[in-house]
């Protein structure tokens, strides 16, 4: 029994869940596996839609949602959720079939808390409950929540390292007991071997909290025959995706034939041929185990989104408190500039630069990391770029000074012309504009040229280009993650950034490269303020 409920937003309610999947049959079985767990209190929707319309009027502490369905899936479900301040910390436990890592990774792009591949059992989705209710307490700095939960967590995390992979377990169903200890006694060995002598168990069997991995199944049996057992399993969201191997003496077409009709994976003839059955078991076994191992590295891409985000996070917060002291010591070593030499002052200039920008850097990856859940909400304001071009052009000049650079700007307009704006977010472009001089100033080799050219145009245009081209086997890698394309060590996530930052405020950012002359361009366009 469960000894207490789960923490809630508040302590004197009951936890509230929302199961989100188009079968009646899955919300059922959902909902009777999240109250023997201790959520009383289920609710259900058909679609994505449908749940939106529910969280809008009511508190839900949990949503866990299919991905496949009608109207609005759960990926576009999460989005939603996401963009919304209110739903934004709900847990969301995602359920899929889904095993390319590009999908996993959208979902947890868009904010996942938990994912689990279909099929699974209550064991399983009572971990993920606990590791969603470790999370929200440590968000929320609450006390631990159900201990039942809070034990499966501990229990997870602490065994996960060193626990011996639980065995196969295999189902043998026939109505003759020697048939039933023949099969035993082959695979006990090798698998957890359970056996049931008519239809009715082996039912239940299959749609209990642990059901079997694959099932050797008899037809001709007294009550449930085997091809009604077949297609129960099949009606059932828990077990209509264990494998079924039928076991019998009915060789004919039409058998066949109705047998692969219920999802049959193969068929072995009576009498037994031990060897043969064994191969055959043995080789599904194998690629189920290669099936199961889809939770493992479900689970294992999450921990580590999870950890680079924990990383960011951490650092963000540890870095700001010494970088604002380096600026209070640089601002009190200033006030007694008289007894300072000009070369000193410019030391401190610099290291003070510095030290601001590494600051900023440290506001901006929050914005990004915001941008990258989809938690960013942009308040657009008039933006001067010209302004924007020359201060950074002039930075860059004073930092690069090693290397010779020449920094052209041309950012002029008609003199009883306003200046050019962007519509925008200021700490975003300003970001874009450092970021793609950084990576101008750190390809361009020493002595060269690089030009920055602002177009008044509809969208706004820069323009920034210099010498030096990409290799044409990174150039469709240009503006990724992690691609460092064209860049030395270190600088990778400025391309990266830039536009990243850029499609956030509506804009865009290409690139382009041409081998003779060897020029790389950079375009920005950025919207701006509607004409009064």
């Amino acid at each position: 029994m469960i000894e207490s409920h789960l923490h809630s937003t508040e302590r004197s309610k009951q936890p509230r869940a929302l199961v989100v999947d188009d079968q009646a049959t899955m919300r059922q079985v959902m909902a009777s596996q999240l109250r023997s767990l201790g959520i009383e209190q289920v609710q259900s929707a058909v679609n994505g839609a449908e749940a939106l319309l529910q969280l809008r009027q009511q508190r839900f502490d949990f949503v866990l949602s299919d991905w496949d369905m009608p109207v609005m899936n759960g990926l576009e479900l999460l989005h939603a959720m996401r963009q919304e301040e209110r739903f934004r910390d709900i847990p969301f436990i995602l359920f899929t079939a889904h095993t390319s890592r590009s999908m996993i990774q959208q979902a947890i792009d868009a904010g996942v808390w938990e994912l689990l591949a279909k099929p699974f059992t209550v064991g399983t989705l009572e971990i993920k409950l606990a590791n969603a209710c470790r999370r929200r307490n440590r968000l929320r700095m609450a006390a631990p929540g159900n201990p039942r939960i809070d034990a499966a967590a501990a229990n997870a995390q602490a065994t996960t390292p060193t626990a011996a992979p639980e065995r196969p377990t295999l189902l043998v169903v026939d109505d003759t007991p020697d048939n039933l200890r023949l099969m035993a006694g082959l695979f006990e060995a090798d698998y957890r071997v359970r056996i049931a002598h008519n239809g009715e168990k082996a039912l239940a069997l299959c749609t209990s909290d642990s059901p079997p991995d694959l099932v050797l199944l008899d037809i001709m049996m007294p009550g449930l025959d085997g091809f009604e057992v077949a297609r129960r399993l099949r009606d059932h969201p828990i077990s209509q995706h264990i494998p079924v191997i039928f076991v019998t003496a009915m060789t004919d077409d039409t058998t066949m034939r109705r047998g692969r009709e219920l999802g049959a994976v193969d068929f072995v003839t009576k009498p037994i041929d031990p060897d043969l059955l064994q191969l055959r078991v043995g080789n599904f076994m194998r690629y189920l185990q290669l099936y199961k191992q889809r939770q493992a590295e479900m689970d294992a891409q999450l921990v580590a989104a999870r950890l680079r985000e924990d990383i960011e996070q951490t650092l963000r917060h540890e870095l700001k408190a010494p970088l604002e002291g380096i600026s209070g010591l640089i601002e009190e070593l200033a006030k007694g500039g008289s007894n300072l030499s000009s070369r000193q002052r410019e030391l401190l200039r610099l290291i003070e630069q510095g030290a601001q920008s590494a600051l900023q850097t440290a506001d901006l990856s929050a914005l990004m990391l915001d941008i990258e859940n989809g938690q960013y909400q942009m308040k657009p304001e008039p933006v001067t770029i010209a302004q924007l071009l020359h201060d950074h052009a002039a930075s860059a000049r004073a930092t690069s000074q090693g290397q010779h650079l020449i920094i052209a700007v041309d950012a002029e307009v008609d003199v009883d012309q306003p200046p050019p704006t962007a519509l925008g977010d200021p700490r975003l472009c300003q970001a874009i504009i450092q970021s793609l001089l950084q990576l101008a100033c750190d390809s361009a080799t020493a002595g060269s040229r690089i030009d920055l050219q602002l177009f008044d145009e509809t969208p706004l245009k820069v323009i920034i280009s210099y010498p030096g081209t990409v290799r044409t086997d990174l150039r469709p890698g240009f503006f990724d993650k992690f691609g460092g394309a064209g860049r030395r060590e270190g600088n990778g996530l400025a391309a990266y950034s830039a536009r990243l930052l850029a499609e956030a405020q509506g804009g865009e950012l290409a690139m382009a490269a041409d081998d003779d002359p060897k020029i790389t361009t950079l375009v920005l366009t950025l919207p701006r303020p509607l004409s009064t």
